[in-house]
């Protein structure tokens, strides 16, 4: 009998044909197209009074995929399931067994950290049991939020409005939104002074630089002009000397390796991916691509890890590549290691590319825009991580007069070390870089050319970002690798944050409002150490030193006694969600619109409904001002006549309304961005798109302008030259025109080819049936004879 084929089951297509192709014929890999077994949506199905029993039922429309699983399972000879290495696929893996009914002693599992050639035949090689423990503390979350979300749920249906929802993590990442909204309104802001003095050397060889008010024997803070004044008129007849000059050599060390979080958030801010998409790309490189020469290729680790640790293979040929390519002095005498967090559960490698010798430019033709620039962000980050310091050489200088020092520094790159590779993006803005200064020696006079005093005011927090929320549920101990992305996604979907301008999250009336209730009735649901505990509970599930129903058991307890509680207490009561007062006119009848949310989403509405029943979609300030007459600039939808598409466009707040009323015609496609031109100060533009994008200066009198031509993108065609005949009015749609005609043509051939093809083919029946008949009918008459 010859040897049964063995079965190796992972979550996905591409999966499957990377790890088939390096498995070779003896093995079957199919795709079970990620989950075949859960929760019913139409029902809790957890049996709370019986033990939280959950009733799994498979999937709907999974049927064709299951019954061809359970088929492969039954001829194969060991069933191998390669799902991926967390909890979640752990508790895949278990549900296959489960589902299919494969035997214990035909079940193995394997987890592969990178899709490599080596890691998936030693895998294999190497197989493990299911480990109950993983999958108990995925069965915990998958329990707990199911309780949550489908008790709590139709509570805010019933006190606030349909369609709500509420989570142990969304909550309290809608919370963090909020109170970070609360904060910056409750701001006061503060007044404090600058002075800036521009010198310059008295000597032949004359230097001039600006320096810095400091303070005295230390850092002073100016309250008040009358501060400010008073430094001035000290320092206005007194002597400025060169008290002090330091120079010394400062390193700078690279950012560890990706983590699931890091990788989010440097992908929100240097590629501009939202952390879904950014997960999405991520999954694509770890599954597999085709390379040309190679076949599908798995580029990366696994993506869902909150390690820093590095295999020490991986760390030798990053080494042997950075010595090859930058030289010895980028490569420093010892590896590089990062310690990971206490809380960190450790249990894959950092995220690193698979081959540190792909490099993103030699594969770039193999991959797509996404997959090359987030390819290209973990290649950098690995390799920069294992570099050589960054090497400063940095000057202060002391200024001092009457008591007072004013202070000038400047540092310059000396060695650019990992720099040459990758620098860690900032969530804040870029502090102003510093002119280089002169050669000056203590004790040296100098003369002062200006005093120059500056109000400031102390300015709120900032709003979140994509990126901030994710470190700060992160540092809180809140959610895990694999939460964060869908986290964020829910509290978008759910209207209860809402995205302004291209980064900033704020929270919507009604996220305050669930916020507030929650707070106030389900406090631990939204209590940050009793989350971030609740995950260090689930941690314990997962090495076996807690029971997973007795978890549930503790927390529905208590999460029964408040939901009653609070059942009781908004007994006939309805929480009103205050309309969102935006900056805009109604038209109609002068009122200020408010924003509503109906089925195809958010849009503008008068309050004077339905005396007045103007509407009109909503509109999103943008960054910047109108170049043409210094205006806010607002994000706009319109709908092609032709093709009845929407498409994006930029306009000035005084270009709307009707012709009368129009003051200014700005109207672009580009995108404003919040920086302004260095030369002219006007507000700079990007073409739209995924991406990054660099920006430009659109104001033709300045020297920074940028000609529609070198701005990128997709370009008009130029007007005929002087020296070239125009074309008529219409001839460009004339060629158009016969294309269309011709493939209309085409089409109806097509067609009338099919239908005289039927026609023929019902004939041809018709005939052979005939012809049945009357052979039918004259071996009837024969035996009769």
């Amino acid at each position: 009998m010859a040897n049964k084929t063995d079965l190796v089951i992972v979550e996905s297509p591409s999966k499957a044909k990377t790890i088939g192709k390096y498995l070779g014929p003896g093995y079957e890999v199919k795709a079970s197209m990620g989950h075949v077994r859960d929760l019913p949506k139409s029902k809790l199905s957890v049996d709370i009074e019986g033990g939280f029993v959950p009733d799994y039922q498979p999937i709907k429309g999974k049927e064709d995929v299951i019954s061809d699983l359970r088929k492969a399972a039954k001829r194969s000879g060991k069933v191998y399931l390669a799902t991926d290495p967390d909890r979640e696929g752990e508790a895949i893996s278990w549900h296959l067994k489960e589902l299919l009914g494969i035997p214990d002693d035909k079940t193995y599992r394997v987890t592969f950290n990178e899709i490599t050639q080596n890691v998936v035949r030693r895998s294999i090689a190497a197989p493990r049991a299911i480990d109950q423990n993983l999958v108990n503390a995925q069965q915990a979350r998958r329990i707990l939020d199911r309780i949550v979300g489908y008790q709590l749920s139709p509570l805010l249906w019933k006190k606030i409005r349909r369609g709500l929802s509420a989570g142990r993590v969304q909550s309290v990442a809608t919370r963090l939104v909020v109170e970070r909204e609360l904060e910056i309104r409750a701001f006061q802001p503060q007044e404090y002074w600058s002075i800036e003095a521009a010198l310059e050397r008295v000597a032949p060889n004359r230097g001039s630089f600006t320096a810095q008010f400091h303070g005295k024997d230390k850092k002073m803070e100016l309250h008040s002009r009358a501060e400010a004044q008073a430094v001035i008129d000290a320092v206005s007849s007194g002597a400025w000397t060169v008290a002090k000059v330091k120079r010394q050599e400062k390193n700078r060390q690279p950012a560890p390796p990706f983590t699931t979080s890091t990788l989010q958030q440097e992908a929100s801010r240097k590629l501009n991916m939202s952390p879904a998409r950014t997960m999405a790309v991520a999954q694509q490189l770890y599954e597999g691509v085709d390379i040309a020469g190679q076949g599908a290729v798995g580029l990366i680790t696994y993506m869902r890890t909150d390690s820093l640790r590095l295999s020490d293979e991986a760390v030798s040929a990053a080494r042997g590549f950075i010595s090859q390519r930058y030289g010895a002095p980028y490569c420093p005498a010892q590896p590089r290691k990062f310690k990971t967090k206490g809380s960190a559960q450790d249990a894959h490698e950092a995220i690193r590319p698979s081959d540190v010798t792909l490099a993103p430019e030699d594969i770039r033709k193999d991959l797509s825009a996404e997959q090359f620039r987030l390819y290209k962000l973990i290649w950098s980050r690995f390799l920069a991580c294992q570099m050589a310091n960054a090497v400063y050489d940095s000057l202060s200088i002391d200024v001092e007069n009457s008591g007072y020092i004013f202070r000038a520094s400047h540092s310059s790159l000396k060695f650019s070390g990992f720099t040459a590779v990758y620098e860690e993006g900032r969530d804040e803005e870029e502090e102003e870089k510093s002119s280089p200064l002169p050669d000056l020696k203590e004790g040296e006079p100098l003369a002062h050319k200006k005093l120059s005093p500056d109000q400031h005011f102390t300015q709120p927090p900032a709003r979140y970002s994509e990126a901030s929320l994710i470190r700060a549920l992160e540092e809180q101990g809140i959610g895990r690798p694999s939460t964060y992305a869908p986290t964020i996604s829910t509290i978008m979907n759910r209207e209860y944050v809402v995205k302004e301008g291209s980064k900033a999250l704020r929270p919507t009336p009604l996220g305050e409002v669930v916020t507030g209730l929650m707070k106030d009735k389900f406090h631990d649901i939204v209590d940050y150490d009793f989350t971030a505990q609740m995950e260090q509970r689930l941690d314990k599930v997962e090495e076996g030193a807690s029971d997973w129903k007795a978890l549930l058991a503790d927390f529905y307890k208590d999460f029964d006694a408040e939901l009653k509680q609070a059942e009781q207490d908004l007994d006939g009561e309805r929480i009103k969600v205050p309309d969102e007062v935006s900056e805009e006119i109604c038209p109609q009848c002068g009122k200020n619109l408010v924003i509503k949310s109906g089925r195809f989403g958010r849009f503008l509405a008068c309050p004077g409904w339905p005396e007045c029943d103007f509407t009109m979609p909503l509109v999103v300030e943008m960054p910047g001002k109108c170049p043409v007459c210094g205006g806010r600039l607002f994000k706009r939808t319109g709908k092609s006549k032709k093709t009845n598409k929407q498409y994006t466009y930029y306009c000035c707040e005084h270009a709307t309304g009707k012709d009368e009323k129009r003051t200014c015609d700005f109207m672009t496609f580009d995108v404003p961005v919040k920086d302004s031109c260095p030369v002219c100060g006007h507000t700079m533009f990007k073409k739209s798109g995924r991406g990054a994008k660099k920006p430009y200066c659109i104001n033709e009198q300045c020297s920074n302008f940028t000609p529609e031509d070198k701005r990128g993108g997709w370009q008009k065609k130029p007007a005929a030259s002087s020296g070239e005949e125009a074309a008529p009015a219409g001839a460009e749609e004339k060629p158009k025109k016969a294309a269309a005609a011709k493939k209309t043509a085409a089409k109806k051939s097509t067609a009338k080819a099919a239908a005289e093809k039927k026609t023929t083919t019902k004939k041809t029946a018709a005939k052979k049936t005939t012809a049945k008949k009357t052979t039918a009918k004259k071996a009837a008459a024969k035996k009769d004879a």
